[in-house]
This record gives structure tokens, C-alpha cells and sequence, in this order.
């Protein structure tokens, strides 16, 4: 655990450290503050609906863009064999980075608590979707982390690794929506694999133990596959 701990910290200094980290945020929370703007003022609903409608969408892009570097730029410098001297595990490695880019999620979006707190000082904001939603981003966020730091770990290039995992993320996120086009005896299972439809159920402020192990269980299946990834490197 103290060698996760020292890589997560060197990981998430790394984001700060460079220009892309605020590229990435501004980005968020230009498209975020526009679609949650525009939509909250052509209604006048005090709610967060449309924000969290369109969040999962919005984080199959910017979380692997987050994510591209972590294994990438190590294999492409030669840092990463270095990296294998030191008296820590792959997995060790693999938790550190993971852990990294999920807590830069979260600080990403924290400034988008402002949208509620606009919306509380306008109108009567229900708090426990509020609360729901932010649960459901951050489940959401780590899956889509987990999902980028493998993509990270198949290739030195991080354009492919940014492509790759986009690809993975958006998938995830449409995959529900690609009911009507499913074998009816796979409609059951295209709508649990579907990012989306688990955090939607939380996001209503229902927290479903089968939504948490979605996203649990796709962050297990990401990293596991990241360490066998790495191995496979060594």
C-alpha cells in the first residue's frame, strides 16, 4: 500500500505539473457549463437532470484523455523499465495510476458544484438525486479510468491509447441505446452492459447493489487486464 500511495503521488503531480491537466478540466467545464446552462435556462427546472444526462457521454472523451499517458509515456521514454527495478509490485503500479487518474476525475469535478448551488439559490433543489448523481460520476469515472489505464498499457503511442480507449468508453456509454437493434434474446444483457442505464439508476439518487458491481466489476476486469498487459511487457 505505501508504494501504491508514493506512485499515486507522483502520478497525480505529474497531471499538475504540466499545461494538459487545465486543458482537460477547461475543456470539461466549458462543454458541461454549456450543455447545463443552456438547458436549465430554456426550462427553468431546478434540477440537474440535463447535466447528469449528458455526463456519461462527455467522460467516454475526457477521461481518456486523462488517462493516455500514464502507461504510454513510460514505455515510450524507457522510464517504465526503470520503473520494474524498484522494490514495488505491477500491481502496485497498475493501483497507483488507477488511483491517480480516478482522484483527478473527481477534482475535475468539483467545480460543477457550483451548477447546484446555482440551482438552490433560483429554485428548490432535490438534494438526494444531486447527491446520487455525483455518486453515480464518480463510479462512473473510475470504470472509465480503469478502462483508459489498460487502453494506456497496450501501445506506447498515446493518440492510439486516447483512441482506444475512447472507443471502449463510448461504446459503454451506447451500448443500451442500441436496444432496438439487439436479438431480443440479448436485449437483457446489452442493457446491463451498458454504462449509461447503471449510472442513470444511480444518478435518480437509487443506489442498487447491482449498479455498484457493474462498475466495480468493470474496473476489476480493466485492471486485471492492464497487469496481465504490463506482465506480458516484462
Amino acid at each position: 500500500m505505501k508504494q501504491t500511495l508514493h506512485i499515486f503521488r507522483k502520478e497525480f503531480g505529474a497531471y499538475f505539473a504540466s499545461p494538459i491537466a487545465y486543458i482537460v478540466i477547461s475543456i470539461f467545464l466549458i462543454i458541461s457549463g454549456w450543455f447545463f446552462f443552456s438547458t436549465f435556462f430554456l426550462y427553468g427546472q431546478a434540477e440537474l437532470r440535463g447535466f447528469f444526462a449528458l455526463l456519461p457521454f462527455t467522460c467516454a472523451f475526457i477521461v481518456p484523455a486523462i488517462t493516455m499517458r500514464l502507461f504510454s509515456e513510460e514505455f515510450n521514454t524507457g522510464s517504465f523499465e526503470l520503473l520494474l527495478t524498484m522494490p514495488v509490485s505491477r500491481l502496485e503500479i497498475v493501483l497507483g495510476k488507477f488511483l491517480a487518474a480516478t482522484v483527478f476525475c473527481a477534482v475535475m469535478l468539483l467545480p460543477t458544484l457550483s451548477y447546484a448551488a446555482t440551482v438552490a439559490l433560483l429554485g428548490d433543489l432535490d438534494w438526494g438525486p444531486v447527491f446520487g448523481g455525483y455518486a453515480g460520476a464518480l463510479f462512473l469515472c473510475a470504470s472509465f479510468a480503469a478502462v483508459g489505464v489498460f487502453a494506456s498499457s497496450l501501445t506506447r503511442n498515446q493518440i492510439i491509447s486516447f483512441i482506444v480507449a475512447m472507443t471502449m468508453c463510448v461504446a459503454l456509454t451506447l451500448l443500451d441505446k442500441l436496444l432496438i437493434f439487439a436479438p431480443e434474446s440479448l436485449v437483457g444483457v446489452f442493457q446491463f452492459l451498458g454504462a449509461d442505464t447503471h449510472f442513470q439508476s444511480i444518478a435518480r439518487g437509487i443506489l442498487d447493489t447491482r449498479d455498484v458491481l457493474y462498475f466495480l466489476s468493470i474496473c476489476f476486469v480493466a485492471l486485471s487486464a492492464t497487469q496481465i498487459a504490463i506482465q506480458e511487457r516484462s
